[in-house]
């Protein structure tokens, strides 16, 4: 019950005011002189650093967690975001984090048959922005002390808090883990989907349309578990975006 309290107490640091200091405003892509080309070209580099912010980052080995298992955490990852530097400059009259951070409170549940399910909820410090994602995850390998655990995870993540903008994620990756005494190396690889758009009347009179693509994704981390408290950290490249993933919690 105190570790339960502990994690509630870590995530509510990372808790905002009710005034968010970082406002998007979908209209300042395109200000008086800007061509379209150049509004849509800043709407798609925004839309890729997003997409490899916000898209589902596992911090999980591969191994199945089991019918009574689960993993609650406390996790942050930060995203380097300088391809969409001078959008983010338009769109909030504000520099550039240069690195995004985005604080996570992550829950996962072991089923039956190597089945995994699981679920992130993100409010990003300073800004009105929240961000939720799910994952079912399947164990074709479910890993033991002498076998390696093989995993495929589909996921998708919803951003809300950005009037006039839509923004989603859905990936599909593969992973590969091995346990050994309380620590577990991983790898894996996928693909991210992206679908983003704005229904602001000034753009799209002006011709911006959405941008939905896909980008590549590889990953690789290490879980260290004593028992209860767990650790895990993971570097990412979705779209050649790089982000690192750090996650403090309880898995059993």
């Amino acid at each position: 019950m105190k570790k339960s309290l502990l994690l509630l107490c870590v995530l509510g640091c990372y808790s905002q005011s009710s005034s968010a200091v970082t406002t998007f405003t979908l209209a300042n892509l395109m200000p008086t002189g800007t061509t379209i080309a150049t509004a849509q070209s800043s709407f798609r580099a925004f839309s890729e650093d997003f997409g490899a912010a916000l898209s589902y980052k596992p911090v999980t080995p591969a191994a199945a967690l089991g019918i009574t298992g689960f993993d609650i955490g406390v996790e942050v990852t930060g995203t380097d975001i300088a391809k969409s530097s001078t959008a983010w400059s338009s769109l909030t009259g504000t520099t550039s984090p240069g690195t995004l951070p985005i604080p996570k409170l992550t829950l996962a549940k072991g089923l039956p048959f190597g089945i995994d399910v699981s679920a992130f909820y993100t409010a990003i410090p300073t800004t009105d922005i929240t961000v939720s994602g799910a994952a079912l995850s399947y164990a074709i390998l479910e890993g033991d002390a002498l076998e390696p655990a093989l995993a495929i995870r589909a996921a998708v993540t919803k951003l809300n808090g950005i009037s006039e903008f839509s923004f989603g994620t859905k990936s599909l990756d593969v992973s590969f883990s091995k346990g050994f005494i309380g620590f577990t190396p991983y790898i894996g690889a996928g693909q991210v989907w992206v679908d983003s758009s704005t229904s602001n009347a000034i753009l799209t009179a002006a011709g911006l349309t959405g941008e939905t693509f896909s980008q590549s994704k590889v990953f690789v981390g290490f879980n260290i578990n004593l028992g209860l408290p767990n650790f895990a950290i993971e570097a990412d490249s979705t779209g050649g975006i790089s982000s690192y993933s750090a996650k403090l919690g309880l898995r059993w």
